[in-house]
């Protein structure tokens, strides 16, 4: 058996850069898993690209799959044989089949009776007349978020495909795809490269690209155009404005990085430094530089794909193009100054957020009501009062230096920046800036309020509010900007969830599970310890107009949302599923505190009365199922049996030490306290008839063992953990 190198490349126009780095993850990941199915090991699978090709390279594959011995299981023995112990027409139709003789055939012994079980040796064939069809299944893989197709042809891809390489160490394979057929040539860079270039190997194949200006490993392009950006800003007199996500897309914007210098007029430094660094960034993927303080300075570097007889004419087509984008700024800026954010904010009437939903203007008052409301819960600001609405906010002003905490108390003046900061929010969004440079919103509100002599608090919890911005991203430093993001997110899915525009399977159009996980994020961040059902009926509450849907069913559908994605956060942080199962199958609505439990009940597996204790709780629990006494309590008088009076006393006295150690949020003592009756229980269980005949004293019993269940469902239903004893 011999060892070869497999090399596969799929040639096409440029695949867009966000596609790339997942495409080559999923076919390595594919090829990998076919190669396995195949009985073919390899010693290592690279898969590297550029915008253009997508290569998969193999080391280490035998040219001969290893043989195998299969067994497959047959009809009955019962149908196999004749009363004679013959074989019959069944089993020599299923031994031709698997091409086993019948003599070969045995019988085996399952729990579903005896069987018949053919035991076939399979030998290996040569890979080579295996990769045909495993390379097609590769390549006909779905790994891009949007595929195309293209002229006639029955196949889709992410750009239409030109080319395909596949070689087995030095032999072709024949693949086809579409109307592209493998050769034995490649392409070099688009402009730099002629012609096709001649490949009879893997090395072959990596000196051509070398020698043609394609830099193939993305590692690789990703360390030229750092050491690159690094030199090009420290000869400009500066340092980089460092970017990973914009380093990460122009990575997979070229095959041959040439990183060079332009420069803008020194006037464009006057707008605000996020309006300059987007409109280099978003439109022109351009990197910024700044001074030692993080000054912007008045240059930019480019990546470029192609190495020019003359650079200069490179430069130059970009700094025009960069004048163009920055003029456009300057005059969306200096219009948008010329009215407020609290006028800006009247035109959010004219715009629609969603058909359902209403304007973007109703909206707004919705999550500023319930900010305030949201705001009150956390004990941060004082409520609406009587006949106060939203759009009051807009009518009041405060300036920050007249501020005087002896004359308003922390509490109104709290409200003053949800109330303001809320309904200036959205503002933006009809401002020119944020028509032309999307990305901008928040920021541009921040900068707009800052102009407007709004008070700091409420500029910085605009800019906060739509944070975070991505699944994991950066949260809220404020308090305002913090429970105006909550709000804002909770009235969209809210809403969304009102009117049927759920979430299903990959559809979620409106981001509510984002949306949700950033409500949760923050809470834990900030430690909100308000109860989540209770602002989540709020929102419902402020939507009365606008439901669809029953409101009991939109809260339970909603709360039900918030469960899984808490459940599924914990569970990617590592925490059993039996710990988070128990805390959530009880009052999990102060997120803080739910997971401050399961923390608590991971820690408590490692006492050693843990697996007893929750095998105790597990018998309450299955005796009491669906049975429930609400806040009934055990009647004393009733209770005869020296064994029950015993369990009697054991609840009454931890009670109150559970109920302290539950205000102090010590679950640690609350569990080693509810360890201390664990005898108390067993010792009831084995000498008490719980089901007695008689019908009090049987009620009575199940009352005392709800008390019980009472006491450990304030922290977890212990008895859903999974523990050996």
């Amino acid at each position: 058996m011999k060892l070869h190198g497999l090399l596969f490349e799929i040639g096409a126009e440029e695949i867009p850069a966000a596609f790339v780095p997942r495409a080559l993850s999923s076919l390595e990941a594919i090829l990998r898993k076919r190669l396995d199915a195949a009985r073919l090991g390899c010693a290592g699978i690279r898969a590297v690209g550029t915008p253009r090709r997508l290569v998969l390279i193999a080391e280490g594959i035998p040219d001969v799959q290893e043989d195998c011995v299969v067994e497959v299981k047959g009809p009955q023995k019962k149908a196999a044989f004749d009363e004679a112990g013959k074989p019959t027409k069944t089993l020599e139709g299923f031994a031709k089949a698997q091409g086993v003789p019948v003599e070969e055939i045995k019988t085996v012994k399952t729990e579903k009776g005896e069987y018949v079980l053919a035991t076939k040796r399979i030998k290996g064939v040569k890979t080579i007349t295996l990769l045909p069809e495993m390379l097609k299944a590769v390549i006909t893989e779905n790994v891009f978020p949007k595929s195309m197709r293209w002229a006639s042809f029955d196949v889709s891809f992410a750009r239409p495909v030109h080319w395909i390489v596949a070689l087995f160490g030095d032999e072709s394979v024949d693949v086809e795809f579409g109307h592209v057929k493998s050769a034995g040539h490649t392409f070099g860079h688009r402009f730099l490269s002629a012609g096709p270039l001649k490949v009879s190997s893997i090395q072959d194949y990596l000196d051509a690209l070398k020698k043609n200006f394609v830099v193939l490993d993305p590692e690789d392009r990703r360390r030229i155009i750092k050491e690159g950006l690094t030199a090009v800003a420290k000869e400009a007199g500066g340092e980089l404005l460092p970017d990973d996500g914009l380093l990460e897309e122009v990575c997979f914007l070229v095959e041959y990085p040439v990183v060079l210098k332009g420069s803008f007029d020194r006037e464009f430094l006057t707008l605000p430094r996020d309006v300059v660094i987007n409109a280099m960034r978003e439109h022109q993927r351009y990197f910024s530089v700044v001074d030692k303080s993080g000054g912007l300075l008045p240059f930019f570097i480019t990546v470029a794909n192609t190495k020019a007889t003359d650079m200069d004419i490179i430069r130059k087509g970009n700094e025009r193009v960069l004048r163009a984008r920055l003029n456009d700024a300057k005059f969306y800026f200096e219009k948008d100054i010329k009215t407020t954010l609290a006028q800006k904010a009247l035109l959010l009437k004219g715009v629609v957020f969603q058909a359902k939903l209403g304007t973007s203007y109703e909206k707004v008052e919705r999550f500023t009501e319930l900010a305030v409301i949201t705001g009150s819960k956390a004990g941060f600001s004082r409520p609406f009062d009587d006949g106060e609405r939203p759009a009051d906010f807009l009518t009041q002003s405060l300036n920050p230096a007249a501020y005087d905490s002896s004359k308003i108390d922390a509490g109104l003046y709290s409200k003053y920046i949800l109330g303001r900061a809320a309904m200036l929010a959205k503002a933006d969004l009809v401002s020119g800036m944020v028509g032309e440079f999307p990305k901008l919103q928040g920021i541009m509100g921040s900068v707009y309020a800052r102009k407007d002599n709004e008070t700091p608090e409420v500029a910085t919890a605009i800019f906060e509010h739509y944070l975070p911005a991505i699944s994991g991203g950066v949260l809220p430093v404020s308090v305002p900007g913090a429970i105006i993001s909550i709000a804002d997110k909770l009235d969209t899915i809210a809403g969304c969830f009102s009117v049927g525009l759920i979430p299903t399977g990959a559809q979620d159009p409106y981001a509510l599970r984002r949306q949700a996980l950033g409500i949760i994020a923050i809470m834990l961040d900030k430690n909100f310890t308000f109860r989540l059902d209770g602002i989540v009926d709020a929102a419902i509450g402020l939507l009365k107009n606008k439901l669809k849907r029953n409101a009991e069913d939109v809260r339970n559908d909603i709360l039900e949302f918030f469960k899984e994605r808490l459940r599924n956060q914990l569970l990617n942080q590592g925490l059993a599923f039996d710990s988070i199962d128990a805390v959530l199958a009880t009052e999990w609505f102060d997120i803080p505190d739910a997971v401050k439990r399961v923390r608590a009940i991971e820690a408590f597996k490692t006492h050693p009365a843990c697996p007893n204790l929750v095998v105790a709780f597990k018998r309450v629990s299955n005796i009491l199922k669906h049975m429930e006494f609400k806040d009934e309590r055990p009647d004393a008088g009733l209770l005869t049996d020296p064994h029950e009076k015993a369990l009697f006393e054991a609840v009454s006295k931890i009670e109150p030490v559970i109920q302290k150690l539950l205000l102090d949020a010590d679950y640690k003592g609350v569990f080693e306290t509810l360890a201390s009756i664990k005898d108390r229980i067993d010792t009831f269980f084995d000498k008490c008839l719980v089901m007695a005949q008689d019908e009090n004293t049987k009620r009575n019993r199940l009352v005392l063992l709800d008390s019980i269940r009472r006491l450990y469902f304030k922290t977890a239903d212990i008895s859903r953990l999974t523990v050996t004893v």
